[in-house]
């Protein structure tokens, strides 16, 4: 019984925490997107461009639903919470995989009609991350209408990982410049870490859940 409470404790200590720091990325992410959807044609920023009626409500959407994903997602690998309010946990869960979709089709249509700015690299790894969130969300849902739920809980996690991935991102780049001053980092993102960064900031966490789960067998399917 100790032990159990102990584990509730930590783990809900764990999630607090991690919630702390993704919200000024999750906030900054929320209102930078609210000011792009209600934006006059003058407003100065490189994701804006007057009369873009198609991409500028994708990239804005976008960062608006990334953001309340980001800091929301951690509540729904909360155990303890999802065994005490199970409704909450399958009601958010829809409302945050609907979110993650639009987030990636966002992406994805900015991507489409504008691109991005570091070029090929960029486009191919960015709309790649945004079609396995996508994926992620929508899997989650069908394992758990099916109810299939080791199936769902893998999708879930696949889900988490990516669904932190823009925070992520910042992550490295902060890290790498105060150890490097940017080396190998360009204002157009087509450095050597840049193009490593197309990737770096989801794959190799999709494939260190992949390698957990399988290790993990057991208690997944539990």
């Amino acid at each position: 019984m100790a032990t159990a409470r102990a584990r509730i404790i930590w783990t809900g200590t764990g999630v607090f925490l991690l919630i702390v720091l993704l919200w000024p990325f999750a906030l900054h992410s929320t209102r930078t997107g609210i000011v792009g959807l209600a934006a006059p044609d003058t407003l100065d920023s490189r994701f804006f461009i007057a009369g873009h009626i198609f991409s500028n409500p994708a990239i804005f959407g976008h960062m608006v639903l990334g953001g309340l994903l980001t800091v929301l997602i951690p509540l729904q690998i909360w155990t303890a919470l999802r065994k005490r309010l199970p409704v909450l946990h399958r009601w958010s869960g829809r409302v945050l995989c609907a979110c993650a979709v639009l987030t990636g089709l966002g992406g994805l249509v900015f991507i489409v009609l504008r691109g991005t700015i570091g070029g090929f690299w960029m486009d191919f790894g960015f709309a790649l991350y945004g079609v396995l969130l996508s994926l992620s969300a929508l899997q989650a849902i069908r394992f758990a209408r099916a109810r299939r739920f080791a199936d769902h809980k893998r999708w879930a996690l696949r889900l988490f990982v990516l669904s932190i991935g823009s925070w992520l991102y910042r992550v490295h780049y902060g890290v790498w410049y105060a150890l490097t001053g940017g080396l190998a980092s360009t204002p157009t993102f087509e450095g050597a870490f840049d193009l490593i960064q197309n990737f770096a900031f989801y794959a190799p966490y999709l494939v260190g859940l992949e390698l957990w789960m399988r290790r993990s067998h057991t208690n997944i399917t539990a």
